[in-house]
């Protein structure tokens, strides 16, 4: 009887180290964070064309990733307005300018910011007015066909 009981305490433990290991990764791995341990603050830039960048993106400045994409939504004026969360302790010039790139060929898409000359920096709800879109290849390569005649 005793022994019966030891065994299930063992599994019964086992299970919750399991359970709590698989909650961690989850959220390690996922979009989100119950504990946001990172101070991080919000601007934002408004571009033609984002198709492809996804939220969770990431912003990288000189190859560095110092924020993430955290919102992508359509702009009363038709355009895309994309927000980014940027950590703390990196600050991008008011004059700075964002484009964005996809890593290789194929890959996923993210944010390159490039800092300016300004020695003003961008705050809380600050916006980059100077920005890049994608390169949509489908649309070149359709055109290029149409142009061609092919």
């Amino acid at each position: 009887m005793m022994k019966n009981i030891n065994t299930e305490l063992i599994v019964g433990l086992f299970m919750l180290a399991g359970f709590l290991a698989f909650g961690y990764l989850s959220v390690q791995m996922g979009e989100f964070s119950i504990f946001n341990l990172e101070k991080n603050y919000s601007i934002e830039g408004v571009f033609d064309n984002v198709s492809g960048l996804k939220i969770g993106a990431g912003v990288e400045i000189a190859g560095v990733n110092v924020g993430k994409v955290s919102d992508i939504k359509l702009a009363e004026s038709g355009l895309a307005r994309v927000y980014f969360l940027i950590n703390e302790d990196i600050k991008i010039t008011t004059d700075a300018i964002a484009s964005i790139r996809t890593q290789g060929l194929i890959g996923d898409k993210f944010i390159k910011i490039i800092q300016g000359a300004d020695e003003e920096h961008l705050t809380e709800g600050g916006e980059i007015f100077d920005t890049e879109s994608s390169i949509d290849f489908e649309e070149l390569v359709s055109k290029y066909i149409f142009e061609s005649g092919n």
